[in-house]
């Protein structure tokens, strides 16, 4: 959160990867009827619904947030749902495009659902604890307490740092996020010259260009 994700994964489509977005399934998987939302109404009730039966996310986010047996409700009935949608993808872009270069998979909550080895390689969007603060505060309109309450949903980013085998620093301008987005997009490339799955190949022990900033 507040990291630029989307930035990072819009430069790897712009590169030549195939893109699957989990905040596009995650609003998929519970879209008005499905087996997902059903259960959702069923334990949380219809108050967290809109009047044309979409979830009304941000009352669902104020319950979660105060409410942590909840949201790991929440997230036990998403997930799964979720991975089921991005292996078919996965399988749809390998049948459609067998020499696609790059699968990149943008998932928010990879490391706190333990599905880092589902995939060749895990690639962190870094910023400093600061930074995160002050962008989650500014693009959801929320003051410092709040911000630091939807951080805390997730794992901090530096203890994230230990999962990653590539790291891009996202604090510095577009410009300097773009060449470690090129450079990681190249490495990748090359170690998957031999592989025909070509998911985020493991660069073993190798970290491309992380560049931490004070």
């Amino acid at each position: 959160m507040g990291s630029g994700k989307s930035l990072v994964y819009s430069l790897f489509l712009e590169l030549g990867a195939f893109g699957i977005d989990c905040d596009v399934l995650s609003r998929e998987a519970v879209r008005p009827c499905t087996r997902a939302w059903w259960l959702l109404i069923e334990h949380f009730g219809k108050d967290i619904l809109r009047r044309d039966l979409e979830l009304d996310r941000k009352r669902l986010r104020e319950i979660i947030v105060a409410d942590s047996a909840k949201r790991r409700y929440l997230e036990a009935i998403i997930h799964p749902e979720v991975m089921a949608m991005c292996r078919a993808r996965i399988e749809a872009i390998k049948k459609i495009e067998p020499e696609a270069p790059l699968i990149v998979v943008d998932i928010p909550l990879l490391i706190e659902a333990g599905f880092m080895d589902k995939f060749d390689a895990v690639i962190l969007v870094y910023v400093s604890e600061a930074e995160q603060l002050k962008r989650v505060m500014e693009r959801e309109g929320v003051d410092e307490h709040e911000a630091r309450k939807l951080i805390a949903l997730q794992m901090p980013l530096n203890e994230k740092l230990k999962f990653a085998d590539v790291v891009i620093n996202n604090e510095g301008t577009i410009e300097e996020t773009s060449r470690q987005v090129r450079l990681a997009f190249h490495d990748l490339l090359r170690s998957t010259a031999q592989n025909k799955t070509k998911v985020w190949l493991r660069p073993r022990n190798k970290q491309v260009d992380a560049v931490q900033k004070d």
